[in-house]
């Protein structure tokens, strides 16, 4: 496994603010709402998201995501489809602490960052990643225009999901690049 770092202008971007979005932006959509209500559930039979979710041991973060992390890479399967699936948890807030977060991790959850690979052709400019942020009740979270996060989030914007994701490589994963060859 190989690790990344992350750049300097990756770690102060955002997921949820200053990117700039248009307003035919390929993502927040209902289809991408829908997909994703689709997802959580998924997730949740998998015990990755909800109540009763498996935990595991979580280590220091970055921003956007949280200063705790969980990590978990696997596949599911959506609509017929299988594709590789990455959920991170995002915890806060800054300086917490791992066994603060291991006390009482849902009372600092603040966010499930996820991608699931779709099917090919659904955006191949970016690994036919599908992006969202869910709130821990597993609705979906906002930028501050009010777009939902969800689809080809910042798909063309200068910052948010796509852009910082596209410095990690191929994969577009910071942390691995197992899923490269898929």
């Amino acid at each position: 496994m190989m690790i990344k770092k992350m750049t300097a202008g990756a770690l102060a971007l955002t997921i949820a603010g200053g990117m700039a979005v248009a307003q035919d932006a390929p993502f927040g959509t209902d289809a991408d709402a829908e997909y994703a209500a689709k997802l959580w559930s998924v997730m949740e039979e998998m015990n990755l998201a909800g109540e009763g979710m498996v935990r595991s041991f979580p280590y220091e973060g970055v921003a956007p995501h949280g200063m705790m992390l969980e990590t978990f890479y696997t596949t599911a399967t959506l609509d017929g489809h299988t594709g590789d699936l990455v959920v991170k948890r995002n915890y806060g807030p800054e300086g917490v602490s791992v066994n603060e977060v291991m006390a009482d991790p849902d009372k600092h959850l603040g966010a499930l960052t996820v991608m699931f690979r779709r099917e090919a052709g659904f955006d191949a400019d970016n690994a036919d990643w599908f992006w969202v942020k869910y709130l821990p009740d597993g609705s979906l979270d906002k930028n501050p225009k009010g777009m939902r996060l969800a689809g080809k989030v910042a798909k063309g914007a200068d910052q948010g999901c796509i852009a910082c994701h596209s410095g990690a490589g191929d994969d577009m994963l910071f942390t691995t690049d197992h899923l490269a060859s898929n």
